[in-house]
């Protein structure tokens, strides 16, 4: 406003002559004259308005984009607060585990069989015959998590069947609640055929079933296959 009126007042100041003159004129030539000075005046002040934005414009631009852009302060606040902290998430995965780790310790007691590395690996095993297409996955750990599951089968009389490259595989390969692949199928059937043999002598007595050891894992699924 300042620049806009600091350009009409100098055209006006240095048109003063003129402007008083135009009392001694006649009516047409005053006006005639008169709109001459307000057009120029105006004309003359649009310029200057046009500097004025032409200067500005670019200044207000690199301003916006100036204050657009974060300092890396703000960068880590604005990713904890859309994020979350990375404390906080690290201890709601922590809780998740070990939710989910005690609903799985929850499941062992009603297992049918677990299958043991013996020391490593534990895999705990239930089928339902009437509800489940194949054996499925209840439960399965690595060392301390392994020998919890061990110990909660023996204090709730669930069969442990030691068979080291059947328990590497189904805990390389298998998810927990997942069915097992149908590769293991062969092998699965043989223990689980045991643990029924084993129910019945159990309840009926007879003969005792015999442990199975040389079950067969197919070539690939056992990750120490070769290895002693």
């Amino acid at each position: 406003m300042l620049v806009v009126g600091g350009i009409a007042a100098l055209v006006i100041w240095n048109s003063l002559e003129s402007v008083l003159s135009l009392s001694q004129e006649t009516a047409s030539s005053a006006s005639t004259h008169a709109a001459r000075l307000v057009g120029w005046t105006l004309l003359l002040t649009v310029g200057g308005m046009v500097l004025i934005v032409a200067i500005d414009v670019p200044y207000q631009l690199w301003n916006h984009y100036r204050k657009l852009r974060m300092s890396r302060a703000e960068l880590r606040r604005e990713a904890k607060d859309t994020e979350g902290d990375p404390q906080i998430k690290a201890r709601i995965r922590s809780l998740q585990r070990e939710a989910a780790r005690k609903r799985m310790m929850t499941e062992v007691p009603k297992a049918d069989v677990v299958v043991t590395n013996p020391t490593h690996y534990s895999v705990a095993l239930s089928y339902k015959e009437n509800s489940m297409r194949a054996p499925r996955v209840v439960a399965k750990g690595q060392d301390l998590t392994a020998l919890r599951i061990r110990e909660l089968a023996e204090a709730h009389h669930v069969p442990i069947v030691e068979i080291p490259p059947l328990a590497r595989a189904l805990y390389r390969h298998t998810e927990l609640e997942d069915e097992i692949p149908e590769t293991l199928y062969t092998a699965v059937a043989e223990v689980l055929a045991y643990v029924f043999q084993l129910r019945r002598f159990n309840a009926d007595g007879g003969r005792m079933p015999d442990l199975p050891k040389d079950i067969a894992v197919p070539a690939g699924l056992d990750p120490l296959q070769g290895n002693p």
